[in-house]
């Protein structure tokens, strides 16, 4: 398929229960070129009786499972295989599903295989720990040790900023624990899923051991009504990771719920180290990314210069068509974001801020856009915009920054860019975030770290490592070997 290219026939695709894709008996979801407009799928929804018995069909192939650790881990590796195999067909179903540019598709992609060979990693050397019971009174010769013990069936809700790397994110640790997973991905961007599900199949991934179930509210709702689910992986919004929390009672969840993420250059930072990076944070998947910098926040005594070379490189950044290799920006995931973001953006202006770049649409396309002399009480201060814009903020003082960083209710990572250590020590001590990275952007994710947050921006961390231990359930073990006096 050329990049451009668009099928000559609607790809279609139902729900896959038991390793079979089957007609969904609810309705269907059109899926639109996010660029052009054009639907170019269609899945199936399902009915309360299908996600009952896709939740039933992934117990039962859990319970059968003879997968060990090392088959586990061949099969992953095998579909981080295919996925390398397959990058351009991917690459161009990103650009089309998700708007992605093209650098934009081949990062997730790559990211994507590496998500999968960690987990491949993982899945071989997922043991507990020994315990010395012994330093314990009257506990001589008794043994102890943890075993980690899948907890069945995991429930994976995912978004569509990154429809194929958070979905692996989930799935694939989940899988590499030895549970079974059902997977709700974003009615945005579900036909992406659909492949990854296939992939799996592919490799050798038994039946049963993965469903995807397509649908909105009303699905992840009727998940939330079946006992068998034991995990909820959801990453979305505040509000809706609220309400599965609810209803989920005393089964674990694991929520990422985005942020308002912050830059923030010192006044000994390197610029020209820093400039590409900050570009690269701010507006890389047309600013939908949770970590993307919203708010950047340099010293006083840097301001000037800071905001002349940015100015400047946000000016000459390309927006539009996707599917161009010279685009950087591409058109965010609806129209309803768009005019979500072109009216904050207003807003802002119309209260005082200053537009040094962008601020100006195509169709879903937003311009990148520069802002300064920005209230922090204006939405585009103190909410998540989701999408390519930021905004400069003098601080004269570290006491500042922090202040300003700590005082909204997120916190999920910030980059901060010094080469003074005692600074540097200052802010990952004194920062409310789950990431702190120094001389690195708030974007700078690697996928073998832990990420998550803390406040509003959810809680539990991904990371192959990470998450393999919060999708199982810890169990200690005694053993005291001879119990006949004297020994044998």
């Amino acid at each position: 398929m050329e990049v451009a290219e668009l099928p000559e026939t609607l790809i279609r695709k139902g729900v896959l229960i038991g390793g079979d894709w089957i007609p969904g008996e609810s309705g269907v979801i059109s899926v639109v070129n996010k660029y052009r407009g054009v639907v170019f799928a269609e899945v199936e929804t399902p009915s309360r009786t299908q996600v009952a018995m896709a939740v039933e069909t992934a117990h039962a192939a859990f319970v059968a499972n003879s997968l060990g650790p090392y088959e586990r881990g061949r099969i992953l590796d095998r579909a981080a295989d295919i996925f390398a195999q397959r990058k351009e067909v991917l690459q161009n179903l990103l650009c089309m599903e998700a708007g992605f540019t093209m650098s934009d598709a081949a990062g997730e992609i790559g990211r994507c295989e590496q998500t999968f060979r960690l987990s491949a990693e993982e899945a071989r050397r997922f043991v507990g720990e020994a315990i010395p019971i012994e330093g314990a009174p009257r506990q001589a010769g008794r043994i102890c040790w943890t075993m980690r013990i899948p907890l069945g069936v995991v429930c994976a809700i995912t978004p569509f900023n990154a429809p194929l790397n958070t979905v692996a994110h989930k799935v694939a640790p989940a899988l590499a624990a030895g549970n079974a997973v059902i997977l709700k991905p974003s009615p945005r961007t579900p036909v992406i899923a659909c492949e990854l599900a296939d992939i799996l199949i592919e490799a050798g991934l038994p039946k049963g051991m993965i469903s995807v179930l397509h649908g909105g509210a009303d699905v992840v709702h009727a998940l939330l009504d079946e006992p068998l689910v034991q995990f909820y992986a959801f990453t979305g919004s505040t509000e809706a990771g609220l309400a599965i929390q609810q209803r989920a009672g005393l089964r674990r969840t694991q929520m990422e719920l985005g942020s308002i993420a912050f830059g923030v250059l010192c006044e000994d930072a390197d610029l020209d180290f820093a400039m590409d990076k900050i570009i690269n944070a701010a507006y890389r998947k047309a600013g939908q990314v949770c970590t993307s910098i919203q708010v950047l926040l340099v010293h006083e005594s840097i301001y000037q210069a800071t905001r002349d070379r940015l100015t400047k490189q946000v000016q000459g950044l390309a927006a539009g068509d996707p599917s161009r290799p010279e685009t950087f920006v591409g058109p965010v995931i609806s129209t309803e974001s768009a005019d979500r973001i072109e009216a904050w953006i207003r807003e802002a202006v119309q209260g005082g801020a200053v537009c040094l770049a962008g601020g100006s649409r195509e169709g879903n396309v937003i311009a990148p856009t520069l802002l300064e002399k920005l209230d922090a009480c204006m939405r585009l201060g103190c909410q998540e915009v989701f999408g390519p814009v930021m905004s400069l903020a003098p601080f004269s003082s570290i006491e500042e920054a922090i202040q300003r960083i700590n005082g909204t209710p997120y916190g999920l990572a910030t980059g901060v860019f010094t080469n003074r250590l005692d600074d540097a020590f200052r802010f990952a001590r004194e920062l409310q975030v789950g990431g702190v990275h120094i001389n690195e952007t708030s974007s700078s994710r690697v996928d073998m770290m832990p990420y998550g947050g803390s406040k509003a921006s959810g809680f539990g961390r991904e990371g192959p490592y990470y998450a393999m231990r919060e999708m199982s359930e810890e169990r200690v073990v005694t053993f005291i070997p001879d119990t006949h006096p004297g020994g044998k």
